[in-house]
């Protein structure tokens, strides 16, 4: 994706290699959060910013999930997560809580996670807001429940959006141990078990104007959706990537026994691959651009997810029976996929979107 000075793929690989793959049968059947995985990249400077463009922080960025997600897209996602995170409190107009939350994303230090599946929602019209919020003096009581964050815990935080009143909104970061906050774990789905996910139940939650993200929150959510939707698109270029490689690699072993059956199977993986890195090179152009473009991105999203659908399922005709046997990797990357078409936007409000229908992200 990006290329030095921006990131250094040998040290990346290193930490892939320690700290990521050997737990990721551990994530996929135990729920195992890589949490020091994450931790890591962050001491090591894969989020940092210094001395680097807009545009080259965004493509810094992209590389590392998009090499994370060749290896577990559950941890992708994490990342994905946690950069979500990162970039609301980067843009956000509080600068108390820019000085004292920032750096620590950046270093790993905290790890936090989006929250902003309902709200995205509500802005579709599609669900009503699940918090609401009390102005109180120094800041807002929150009450309600989401049903669902990721990539946090009792010592990480999330954003969330609240309900003032009829026409105000309030978005804030809490933190996993705060007073009056209960999380309460998420397993039990057919993907993304590690990821770290909770159910959030607010009960007289009181968040300081310290930790205030944003009162404006529709022109706020306008201003970052594109970064937002931008750091997606490498989970669906990663997996796809593996899924290349595995039927790469048994090409070559058939052919070493002269037998290339895989070969008379309609969808081979150069073609697949030649899709990838045409959808990897516009996006790298796209970000490249003074500024992102809304559109572009939201086209190269879609076709990134159709791509990745296309892949696991070869991969999984390409493999054969050993691909049918239960937390093989080409059956894991199947389940990946089938998460990616509902991860916000999912595929069928990406589709809205594409049609011009005015439907802000939602999951």
């Amino acid at each position: 994706m990006a290329t030095k000075p921006f990131i250094d793929y040998d040290l990346l690989n290193e930490i892939i290699t320690k700290e990521l793959k050997p737990f990721v049968k551990k994530v996929d059947e135990e729920a195992f959060y890589a949490k020091r995985y994450i931790e890591t990249l962050g001491k090591e400077g894969f989020f940092r910013e210094e001395d680097l463009s807009e545009q080259d922080i965004i493509l810094k960025r992209l590389a590392v999930i998009e090499e994370t997600a060749k290896t577990c897209m559950t941890t992708a996602f994490c990342i994905w997560c946690h950069l979500a995170a990162t970039t609301y409190i980067t843009h956000s107009e509080n600068n108390v809580l820019k000085e004292t939350v920032l750096m620590k994303l950046l270093n790993g230090e905290l790890l936090a996670g989006t929250g902003l599946s309902n709200p995205l929602k509500s802005f579709a019209k599609l669900e009503t807001l699940h918090l609401k919020a009390k102005k109180v003096s120094g800041g807002y009581v929150i009450n309600g429940t989401l049903p669902a964050v990721s990539n946090i815990g009792e010592n990480h935080a999330f954003a969330f959006v609240a309900q003032v009143d009829d026409t105000a909104k309030v978005m804030g970061f809490v933190y996993g141990d705060q007073a009056g906050l209960t999380l309460k774990p998420r397993t039990g789905y057919i993907g993304v078990n590690g990821s770290a996910t909770y159910c959030c139940l607010f009960s007289e939650v009181f968040i300081p104007n310290e930790q205030v993200i944003a009162t404006n929150v529709d022109e706020y959510i306008e201003k970052i959706r594109t970064r937002f939707l931008a750091y997606q698109i490498p989970l669906a270029l990663g997996v796809t990537a593996s899924s290349v490689t595995m039927m790469e690699k048994l090409a070559r072993k058939h052919k070493q026994l002269n037998d290339n059956i895989n070969r008379f199977l309609p969808i081979q993986p150069d073609e697949v691959k030649r899709k990838n890195d045409q959808l990897r090179s516009r996006l790298v152009e796209v970000v490249s651009e003074e500024t992102l473009n809304w559109d572009s991105l939201l086209d190269i999203r879609l076709k990134s997810v159709y791509l990745t659908l296309e892949a696991v399922q070869a991969s999984m005709l390409h493999n054969g029976g050993r691909g049918y046997v239960k937390s093989s990797v080409a059956e894991r990357k199947l389940r990946e996929a089938y998460f990616l078409v509902n991860l916000t936007p999912t595929i069928k409000h990406l589709e809205v979107l594409r049609n011009k229908q005015e439907v802000l992200i939602s999951e």
